[in-house]
């Protein structure tokens, strides 16, 4: 047992070197020795893990989207109204790119570059789904715009990326209210 538990601490601990060597320098000024070095482990202890350092990046954007699902999605219920459903998983997006800076970091950086493997991105995107299910709940119903999830996305959680991007500048902070005001003009840009 006190093997696989090292062996899961050094996986992390590799995972853990990627994601802050890949945000702070980005993907090509990370290079194996240094996620190594940063992770106190030998460069042949990688490959034990992983194939190379793009199944590295790959399987470290699929944990961080995972974990990410997990934070959206809590205290979601697909029963409420579409708005109520929308808000939850809103407000659980608004607090993860405002407070879980590193991933977030991470994740946009795999949406803005070709960082990832294609396979990686489409098995990422699938923990959405329950996203893209409430959307089209909500066209069935006659509530949201019947357009494309790409620019569902595009103008009610993508801006998140922008406000949190200057909390990290220190130029806005996202108040209680201005937070409220964020989700109404989200939602006010997609419902009919």
């Amino acid at each position: 047992m006190a093997i696989r538990q090292k062996c899961i601490k050094k996986r992390k601990a590799l995972l853990n070197a990627t994601l802050n060597l890949v945000n702070n320098n980005g993907f090509h000024d990370a290079p194996m020795s240094k996620i190594a070095k940063m992770a106190e482990v030998s460069p042949a202890t990688i490959y034990i893990y992983f194939e190379n350092k793009q199944d590295l990046i790959n399987q470290l954007y699929l944990e961080v989207k995972s974990e990410f699902s997990t934070y959206v999605f809590k205290n979601y219920n697909e029963k409420d109204c579409i708005k109520d459903s929308f808000k939850q998983v809103w407000m659980n997006i608004a607090d993860f790119k405002l407070n879980q800076i590193e991933a977030s970091n991470f994740l946009s950086q795999c949406d803005n570059t070709p960082m990832i493997d294609e396979d990686s991105r489409q098995a990422g995107l699938k923990n959405l789904q329950p996203l893209i299910n409430l959307w089209e709940r909500g066209q069935q119903k006659g509530v949201i715009k019947l357009i494309s999830p790409y620019l569902l996305y595009a103008y009610t959680v993508y801006p998140l990326s922008f406000l949190s991007n200057m909390k990290q500048k220190q130029t806005f902070v996202l108040s209680e209210k201005g937070l409220e005001e964020a989700f109404e003009a989200a939602w006010d840009s997609i419902k009919l």
